[in-house]
């Protein structure tokens, strides 16, 4: 049996790709200049999450100005993550067809454009901008670690930190100037399109690298052709284990995301402020990369990570029933459980895709299918727990679901991190 590994959880979406000789040689110019590659891929990062986190202590004005229900409302969350779920598929397709680069680009301005037509005046602007933004940051969830595998090999590890690091940054930083760009702006809609201008200015920076990965590549050929491969893999669909690791992947997004649907929400009905709750909500996540640090570096020195996936679902299950118990009292408390268990979850899942993987193809498939079945499960939550308390005009019974999916979670934490290989 293989021996623990140490390396940075990266999976390559190109992996079974050979790029085009034109591709190939651009590719090296730009490695020799890795300050525009680096200044890139942290602004990517910076956008991965701040359409979303920015949303959550609007979501009761964006209720009350279109006159949504609760379970309406919480399709404000549940769209993107059904479309970041569907985006996972199409992502290395993309990539075959125009290159990484030219697809993180687009996703970029298309990521700009849903933003913006979030606010436009009729409802379904707003669910048709959520599906866009959604499919965005899907592109660049897929496409972002292997590029930093491909260029940065010598300094995976680090860059993998720089890239997290910004990812989650622009999330708090998002969700706790939220509302005082509100009061600043005099509207919700000042506030989420705001976050538009972050996007353009990535986009702007990857045109360069857009430009010279296609130039001297013929009209109409493809950025990249299938590498030879001496069989399909093992049947994923049909292993028990790849089944674990993507309920696992699913169970901690669907926590997550209720988290980030409603939160603030929780904290507000409770009697906290809403400037107030924005910031415990941003705490949250900021300290989330203490979990997504650890954990990964953890878990690749471990021959077994079934009591790391315990320990991440105990955090998770210990900040659920402080929002039972106490949750104006204790909120900061509550919000830092979460948090780290939440960003440790996270790492843990994107480790366990490699360490359960026999080979880098079967890593990059796996990929796949955690992402996508992933989020399409925690897309259910947000929507079901929104339904749930409008139902009960309450959080108890939203509260005691989510505690139990927590408990789900440690199950499945057992089972995918026992040290076996699928295959």
């Amino acid at each position: 049996m293989a021996g623990p590994r140490s390396e940075a959880p990266l999976i390559d979406a190109e992996e079974d790709l050979v790029p085009a000789p034109p591709v190939a040689t651009a590719r090296r110019r730009l490695r020799a200049h890795p300050v525009l590659v680096m200044a890139g891929i942290v602004l990517a990062a910076l956008n991965m999450r701040t359409a979303l986190a920015g949303v959550s202590p609007l979501l009761g004005e964006i209720g009350a100005h279109y006159r949504l229900t609760a379970t309406a409302s919480s399709l404000v969350t549940t769209i993107p993550l059904i479309f970041m779920g569907l985006g996972s598929i199409v992502a290395p397709k993309l990539a075959r067809r125009w290159g990484t680069e030219t697809a993180l680009c687009g996703a970029l301005v298309a990521l700009c454009g849903g933003i913006v037509l979030r606010i436009a005046p009729p409802v379904v602007a707003l669910f048709a901008g959520c599906a866009v933004v959604g499919g965005s940051i899907a592109l660049l969830n897929v496409l972002m670690p292997g590029l930093i595998k491909r260029d940065f090999p010598e300094r995976a590890a680090g860059m993998t930190a720089l890239y997290s690091t910004a990812m989650i940054l622009g999330a708090t930083v998002s969700a706790a100037s939220a509302v005082p760009m509100e009061n600043a702006l005099g509207s919700w809609q000042g506030a989420l399109v705001s976050w538009a201008l972050l996007a353009a200015v990535a986009a702007v920076v990857w045109i360069p690298q857009t430009l010279m990965t296609r130039r001297g590549t013929r009209h109409g050929a493809a950025a990249a052709t299938p590498a030879p491969l001496a069989g399909d893999g093992p049947r994923l669909s049909r292993s028990p284990l790849a089944w674990q690791v993507t309920l696992f992947m699913g169970s901690q997004s669907l926590i997550a995301y209720v988290s980030i649907a409603w939160m603030p929400t929780i904290f507000t009905d409770h009697g906290m402020g809403k400037g107030e709750a924005g910031l415990v909500f941003a705490f949250s996540t900021l300290v989330q990369m203490v979990g997504s640090f650890v954990v990964p570096m953890l878990a690749g020195r471990m021959r077994q990570q079934r009591l790391l996936g315990v320990a991440v679902s105990a955090l998770m299950a210990c900040g659920v029933t402080g929002l039972l118990v106490a949750p104006v009292a204790g909120a900061w408390l509550w919000a830092a459980l979460l948090g780290i268990g939440q960003g440790g979850a996270l790492g843990l899942a994107l480790t366990m895709m490699v360490l359960r993987s026999g080979d880098a193809h079967t890593a990059a498939r796996l990929s796949g299918m955690a992402q996508t079945g992933g989020y399409l499960l925690a897309a259910a939550g947000p929507l079901a727990l929104g339904a749930v308390h409008q139902a009960t005009n309450g959080w108890t019974i939203p509260l005691a679901l989510l505690l139990a999916v927590c408990g789900g979670l440690a199950l499945l934490g057992l089972g995918a991190g026992r040290d076996r290989r699928i295959g």
